[in-house]
């Protein structure tokens, strides 16, 4: 589930927030200098997040800091150890663990339970495996099934975004949305979107896309009448007719410029779905 960071359709980044549609999954030991807006808002272990998150359910897991105010339209979990600079505001139930500190005080609609939570990814983890050691295995693939992961925003352990930018040891998948700073991963894929930044990977895939930045990687793929607004540098770069760049093209082993470019299968490198 957080193999990949994933930036999903409609999310913005602007000067304070990243703004979602979906839901958001922050893997441990990350850092978001940003505030987050989204549904259901997973900060795992030893993560911060430097301005205010307002989620319809807010989880936070052991020893995370927020820098701002935390609003849950509904229930909230918040573990031990977890620092929050500004206010929390829960509209439903609140379970909070010991040695919470709130800078600005809170307030819970509903139920206050103050015990020290299960770590969500764990929870989940132990709830599947009792599941199979009873072998309710249709259970384990409807609870698969329903959790949809497929429009929510995912960061990996280890990650950092802020605004100069988006940096992470796992592959990078973009699409529909406009992004702040530079985009640094493993393998890189751009759908519909602006990148406000460079971009720099292994094997690189722009599609329908303008980046006002370079772009450096060992593969570049430039198709559906993308724009980079600054170099490419590869080993090797492949464009369609319709796709432009602003400035040089540096490729060590060539440049291919077809009317269609056969993109490499998921399965093969990461990136892309076939051929265009």
């Amino acid at each position: 589930m957080l193999n990949k960071l994933v930036i999903p359709a409609n999310t913005k980044f602007e000067e304070k927030n990243i703004i979602t549609n979906g839901d958001v999954i922050i893997g441990p030991n990350s850092k978001v200098d940003y505030g987050i807006v989204g549904k259901r808002i997973i900060v795992c272990e030893r993560s911060s997040i430097g301005g205010s998150i307002f989620g319809e359910e807010v989880s936070l897991d052991p020893r995370c800091s927020i820098g701002g105010d935390v609003v849950s339209e509904g229930d909230a979990v918040i573990g031990e150890f977890v620092n929050i600079e500004g206010k929390l505001t829960v509209y439903g139930d609140l379970e909070i663990g010991r040695n919470v500190r709130i800078k600005k005080g809170f307030e819970a609609r509903g139920l206050i339970t103050i015990q020290d939570p299960l770590n969500i990814i764990m929870f989940i983890f132990i709830y599947i495996l009792i599941l199979l050691r009873l072998g309710r295995l249709e259970e384990v693939s409807n609870l698969l099934e329903d959790e949809n992961f497929e429009s929510s925003l995912l960061v990996p352990g280890h990650s950092q975004i802020d605004l100069e930018k988006i940096d992470t040891s796992k592959n990078i998948e973009i699409v529909a949305s406009r992004t702040l700073g530079n985009v640094r991963g493993r393998d890189v894929q751009i759908k519909d979107s602006q990148v406000y930044g460079s971009v720099r990977g292994s094997i690189i895939l722009i599609e329908g896309s303008k980046v006002y930045g370079a772009v450096e990687g060992k593969k570049v793929y430039l198709v559906k009448g993308s724009e980079v607004h600054g170099h490419i540098k590869a080993n090797e770069v492949f464009i369609e007719e319709n796709c432009s760049v602003e400035e040089n093209i540096i490729a060590k082993h060539g440049v291919w410029i077809k009317d269609k470019i056969e993109l490499p299968l998921e399965g093969d490198n990461g990136v892309g779905q076939g051929e265009i």
